[in-house]
C-alpha cells in the first residue's frame, strides 16, 4: 500500500472549532502533546507495520487515539468521528453504516466499551472502497 493522505493537525483543530460552534461545548486544546500523539498513532501503525494495515484499520487508529487521548477540552468523540471519516474520504473509502450505528459505536468507544481491537474489525466491516 502506498502512503495514505494524512489528516493535518491544522485540519483537526479546524474540525474541533467547527464542531464546538455547531454543537456546543468548551473550545480549546486541553493538551497539545496528546493531540500530537493521537495524530501520530495511525502514521506509526502504517510505517512500523510495513503495509499490513488497511485504510479502515488506520481510520480506526485515528478514531481510537483521539477519543481515548482526550486532547480537546470538549468534543473529542465528535472530532474522532469526523477525522476518521475525513481520512477515509481522502483515501477513497466510505463508511456504509446508519447514523444510529455510528452514534452508538463512537459513544461506546468514548465510554470505554469498545477496545481498539474491536474497533478495527468494525471499521473494516462497514467500509468500502469508492
Amino acid at each position: 500500500m502506498s502512503e495514505p493522505i494524512w489528516v493535518l493537525a491544522e485540519s483537526v483543530k479546524a474540525i474541533h472549532k467547527r464542531q464546538i460552534a455547531e454543537h456546543g461545548g468548551d473550545a480549546g486544546i486541553r493538551d497539545s502533546g496528546l493531540l500530537e500523539s493521537a495524530l501520530a498513532k495511525p502514521k506509526n501503525t502504517f510505517f512500523y507495520a510495513k503495509g499490513k494495515f488497511s485504510i479502515p484499520d488506520l481510520a480506526a487508529a485515528y478514531a481510537y487515539a483521539i477519543a481515548k487521548n482526550h486532547p480537546f477540552i470538549d468534543g473529542n468523540k465528535r472530532v474522532a468521528f469526523v477525522v476518521s471519516m475525513l481520512f477515509m474520504t481522502l483515501n477513497g473509502w466510505k463508511v456504509a453504516a446508519s447514523q444510529e450505528m455510528l452514534y452508538a459505536t463512537f459513544r461506546d468507544l468514548a465510554a470505554g466499551k469498545i477496545s481498539e481491537e474491536q474497533l478495527v474489525p468494525w471499521f473494516n466491516s462497514v467500509s468500502q472502497k469508492v
